[in-house]
């Protein structure tokens, strides 16, 4: 085996920045949210109305979150406006061993979801367009799609390893590691694009609006 194979050089990068991670794992900062998540993301998003959920007590120490917003979004009765959405935000000013981010790939499988579809989709913001994930999944007879991206340390991103690569760096050389996880669901009704566009628009509202309580 040739050592300066690129991906041989890229195992050992992610190793030795692990190491690093692991050995300065208790001199992170834990840096707070400028603004409580239930202050930031609007209560009313593309004509749609908050309802505030709550997780219950097992859900919050599984998901160890430091602060967290569920909330179902629905049309108020008399608006003549349809869709329905559901958002979870769960921030973490620190991720260290036993204490990081489930990614909603093992969550929902966990939940009786199974995943039919799994694509990157952009969506366009006021600060620009960003890549999300893109899922359609099955529950018996209802079908939902899933948009969810992890958000932080100033930028959004979708790639499962890309997020763990940049974790690991940023922790290692910066002492910093806080994240925050946005999942939107939304039933597929009557097609799949119409869920994805009410989705999308949920999505352009809450990126900037989390942008601006995350830490500097």
């Amino acid at each position: 085996m040739r050592l300066s194979h690129p991906w041989w050089w890229g195992a050992v990068a992610v190793m030795v920045v692990g190491a690093l991670f692991t050995v300065g794992i208790d001199t992170q900062r834990a840096l707070p949210l400028r603004v409580p998540l239930d202050e930031a993301i609007p209560t009313e998003i593309a004509g749609l109305e908050a309802s505030r959920l709550e997780l219950s007590d097992g859900e919050r120490r599984v998901l160890a979150a430091t602060d967290y917003v569920l909330r179902s979004y629905d049309a108020p009765a008399d608006s003549g406006t349809a869709g329905s959405a559901s958002l979870y935000v769960g921030y973490y000013d620190r991720q260290t061993q036993g204490k990081t981010i489930h990614s909603p790939k093992n969550c929902l499988p966990g939940a009786g979801w199974t995943a039919l579809q799994s694509t990157p989709a952009t969506v366009s913001t006021t600060t620009g367009g960003v890549t999300v994930n893109r899922y359609v999944v099955q529950n018996g007879e209802q079908q939902a799609l899933v948009l969810y991206w992890y958000q932080g340390r100033g930028r959004v991103a979708s790639n499962e390893y890309v997020v763990k690569w940049e974790l690991l760096r940023d922790a290692a050389l910066h002492g910093r590691s806080e994240e925050a996880l946005v999942r939107i669901v939304v039933d597929i009704d009557e097609s799949e694009d119409q869920a994805f566009d009410l989705a999308a628009r949920i999505a352009a509202t809450v990126v900037p609006s989390l942008a601006a309580a995350l830490p500097g």
